[in-house]
């Protein structure tokens, strides 16, 4: 059973009154879990708010702070929702976390079988809850942990063999068959800050200032905002130091030109092979603000919730911050909890004209 500390500690506030409580049992309101627990002296049970249970009669309730409160009172949890048991969001939450664990610790990526079985799963419902929870496989979170172990043993070791081994790989073929999905470019080319990877780059202009797209040979890998086209240039420069620039031909300019068209119009849409480089929580921050529709908006406590990580509201704006790829990874539908439109890393102004124009589309 939960403790009452640990309740204490997670409940919402909002439902002070019983009036309060009983009108979110009215409407079984998920938001009220954990603020209190009901009870029906008629069948000797207590139940979550948002039982689904037939609705007892009002003079038959009664509230009450914890499960204890509710057991001292002579009240049985009810079989249904299990309110003295985890809820089912933090069940899940609460395996897909170990089944992370197990494939951060392991060596080699555990098969899918093993995972569910880890956390006393069938394969098919293991694999839909953890996409459901991160917003990825978990083949395509293993995939970017690696990534990211690569980097950063790529940062630390003398040589390219050091850090395969020291990321985990047990032999230099298995990384080398994966090393281009991993990184977006070979090892080499990744310590020596992009050398000789070509990316070709343009530059146009829009309503919002001057917008600069850069892509490699996997996609587009920039999509930044600017008042200034050289400064723009020169940070992409800064970020890949050694790769080849390259300018944009006629055909690359025609998508500069979509996504400047997407810019000024957002009910045209934006469908782009992006290039995406980050860490797995990055990844997964980022595949949850691309499902955010146009016209709507998320806050970074929600987006925190959809990933699985409640308490990670401030982790998942820094994430916004390090996306590079405006528009394409639309994190100007990130908002505060209260609907205000906090930090942009192009400008609060162009966060508003985005949103302003998606809404009127």
């Amino acid at each position: 059973m939960l403790s009452s500390a640990t309740q204490a500690s997670k409940r919402p506030v909002g439902f002070l009154s019983d009036e309060a409580r009983w009108e979110a049992v009215r409407r079984r309101d998920p938001a009220a879990a954990g603020a209190f627990y009901y009870s029906v002296r008629t069948t000797g049970v207590y139940c979550r708010p948002s039982c689904a249970a037939r609705l007892a009669r009002r003079e038959n309730v009664d509230f009450h702070l914890t499960c204890a409160d509710a057991e001292r009172a002579g009240f049985r949890p009810c079989k249904r929702c299990r309110p003295n048991e985890a809820g089912l969001a933090e069940r899940h939450a609460a395996a897909v976390a170990k089944a992370c664990a197990l494939i951060d610790e392991a060596d080699e990526m555990p098969s899918l079988d093993a995972l569910a079985d880890a956390v006393g799963s069938s394969r098919y419902h293991f694999h839909r809850v953890f996409k459901a929870v991160t917003g990825v496989t978990p083949k395509a979170y293993a995939d970017a942990r690696r990534g990211e172990r690569v980097r950063q043993e790529l940062g630390r070791s003398e040589t390219v063999t050091q850090a395969i081994y020291g990321a985990g790989f047990n032999s230099n073929g298995r990384f080398y068959a994966t090393s281009d999905s991993l990184l977006g470019m070979t090892p080499t080319q990744y310590r020596t800050g992009g050398n000789g990877n070509v990316i070709r780059f343009a530059v146009g202009e829009c309503s919002l200032g001057s917008i600069l797209v850069a892509a490699t040979d996997k996609g587009v890998c920039a999509i930044e905002f600017g008042g200034d086209p050289d400064a723009l240039v020169h940070a992409l420069q800064d970020r890949f130091p050694k790769a080849h620039l390259v300018g944009g031909d006629h055909t690359f300019e025609q998508l500069v030109a979509k996504v400047v068209g997407f810019v000024e119009a957002p009910v045209q849409g934006l469908d782009l092979p992006l290039d995406i480089r980050g860490t797995a929580f990055q990844k997964r921050v980022w595949n949850a603000i691309r499902d955010i529709p146009a016209g709507a908006t998320a806050s970074y406590a929600e987006l925190a919730r959809r990933i699985g990580r409640p308490s990670a509201s401030r982790a998942v704006a820094q994430a916004c911050a390090s996306n590079t790829l405006a528009v394409a990874i639309p994190c100007h539908r990130v908002v505060r909890r209260d609907g205000g439109l906090s930090g942009y890393r192009w400008g609060v102004e162009r966060k508003e004209a985005l949103l302003t124009r998606e809404t009127a589309a």
